[in-house]
This record gives structure tokens, C-alpha cells and sequence, in this order.
């Protein structure tokens, strides 16, 4: 009786062992699936895009025209502005330049990445072709721009260039104020409706 109660206990134990390896042997569900489901949207969002903003600001004086250019979702910082304007924080040069040409910076001036000053502005979508295009243009423009008068090359003028440079209609005086500059770019390139021209296209 015992040698029959040890092969029924071997045959269970038999039995047991065969299960366990044929789980064992079956290939799990393959994880990938999920995996490339979700690798479609990382790799679209991995996408680098850029804009250009042209914008107006307020000032002691009758404001500024100027433009950042940056990557959407990073923040701006003073290397994202391009803008001529004159040379020093010293209010002595701004006054002199609206009799003759003074010295000019193409960066940043005070207030121009702060919110609460901005009036107007005009943003257009960039992609990493187009931005590194558009960032070479702007280098060459900052090295053959060093002088800034009121009339007869300013702050419109500088950011005009940039506008024409894309392709862009441009008010046709840069004797604007800066708030009405920006708006009015931004009218002159609205998107078109049914049946009118088609305005001019990001290069």
C-alpha cells in the first residue's frame, strides 16, 4: 500500500512539473506594441519648432520696435531679441540721433522680454530650416547696421528688414509708432479671405 501511495505521489509531482514547463515554455506577449503606440506622438513631439515675434513696446519715450526669435517652450531670455536701438541706456544718445546718426545695438534694450510693457505683436511659426535661414540673415544684418538715426534708419526699419527678408508685407513708412508699426504688419499679413489675394508666405 505504500508503494502504491508513492507512484500516485510521483505521478502527481510528474504532472506538476509538466504544467510548470509548459507555462514556462510559452512566449510572453510581445511588450512592444504598446510601446510603438506611444513612440508615434514622442517622436512628434520631439519635433523642434521655432517662431519669430515681431513686437511694440512702451517707453519713456514714444516706445520700440523690435523682435524675438526663440523655440516654442523655452523660456525667453536677452539672446532670443533683435532690435536696433541706440547704443548705451544713456537717454544723451537717443536725443542726438534724431539730428545725426549715433552708435546702434542690435540686442536687447530694457523692457523688451517683459510682458507688462509689450503693445502689440506679431508671431509667425518657424520651422528648424526656416529658423537657421532666418538666423543667419539677422546675423549679417546686425553686423552692417551699426548707426541708428530717428528718421533715416530706426528701430521700424531694422525689424522691417527682417519682414521683407520672410517675404512679409511691411508698412510703407517707418515713421510709425511702434505700436502702430507692429499692428498694422500684422493687418497687412493677415490670412486671406475667400476670394482676396493671397498674402505673402514664411521662405
Amino acid at each position: 500500500m505504500k508503494f502504491a501511495l508513492i507512484l500516485s505521489t510521483l505521478a502527481v509531482f510528474t504532472a506538476s512539473v509538466a504544467t510548470v514547463a509548459a507555462q514556462s515554455d510559452t512566449p510572453a506577449a510581445p511588450a512592444t506594441t504598446a510601446t510603438a503606440a506611444t513612440a508615434a506622438p514622442d517622436a512628434q513631439k520631439g519635433a523642434k519648432s521655432y517662431f519669430i515675434e515681431f513686437r511694440a513696446r512702451s517707453a519713456m519715450s514714444y516706445g520700440h520696435t523690435f523682435a524675438v526669435i526663440g523655440r516654442n517652450g523655452q523660456k525667453l531670455t536677452k539672446a532670443n531679441v533683435v532690435g536696433l536701438h541706440p547704443a548705451t541706456e544713456s537717454s544723451v544718445p537717443w536725443v542726438v540721433g534724431h539730428f545725426i546718426v549715433v552708435p546702434s545695438e542690435t540686442g536687447w534694450s530694457d523692457g523688451d522680454i517683459e510682458d507688462q510693457y509689450i503693445t502689440a505683436k506679431y508671431r509667425i511659426p518657424l520651422n528648424e530650416v526656416q529658423y537657421k535661414k532666418l538666423m543667419g540673415y539677422v546675423t549679417e544684418l546686425k553686423a552692417k547696421s551699426p548707426l541708428w538715426h530717428a528718421v533715416l534708419y530706426n528701430c521700424n526699419a531694422f525689424v522691417g528688414d527682417i519682414a521683407n527678408h520672410l517675404g512679409l508685407k511691411v508698412p510703407s513708412s517707418t515713421l510709425l509708432m511702434p505700436k502702430e508699426y507692429i499692428t498694422e504688419l500684422r493687418t497687412l499679413n493677415a490670412a486671406p479671405r475667400p476670394g482676396s489675394a493671397r498674402t505673402a508666405q514664411v521662405n
